[in-house]
């Protein structure tokens, strides 16, 4: 499961908030979530954050996943484990941005998130042996 929760390349001139996704089918309910900064000015700062729903309206009041703030261009990875939160069916991404100094008045970031769903882990087959290393 890939989710684009902000799609690449969106120009961020405000605090917004994504696309509501549906989670539900997820069998890990595990994502290795991708923050791409492409483009942004000098002296401003943008917070990224990940909230939850059980009903697509109602949100969670605090964010499930708060990425690192951003400052310059770059990727930020991050892991989503809602494995122990079951009531969560959907998900939306949610930013702020923030400037300060001289210059233009309005802040202004290029970005994207992506999750990709994290595979079940594999397991070993009983009765076989996997060889760490000779001592």
């Amino acid at each position: 499961m890939k989710l684009i929760l902000i799609p690449p390349d969106t120009k961020m001139e405000s605090n917004g908030q994504g696309t509501s996704f549906d989670i539900s089918a997820s069998a890990t309910r595990t994502f290795l979530c991708l923050l791409t900064v492409s483009d942004q000015l000098e002296q401003e700062s943008l917070d990224v954050s990940i909230y939850g729903s059980a009903d697509g309206t109602t949100w969670t009041p605090k964010p499930l996943l708060k990425l690192p703030q951003q400052f310059y261009r770059g990727h930020t990875k991050m892991v989503l484990d809602l494995s122990l939160r079951a009531e969560i069916k959907f998900i939306r991404a949610s930013w702020e941005l923030n400037r300060w100094g001289r210059g233009a008045p309005l802040p202004m970031f290029v970005a994207g998130l992506e999750l990709t769903e994290v595979p079940a882990m594999s397991r070993q087959t009983p009765g076989k042996s996997v060889s760490v290393g000779a001592r």
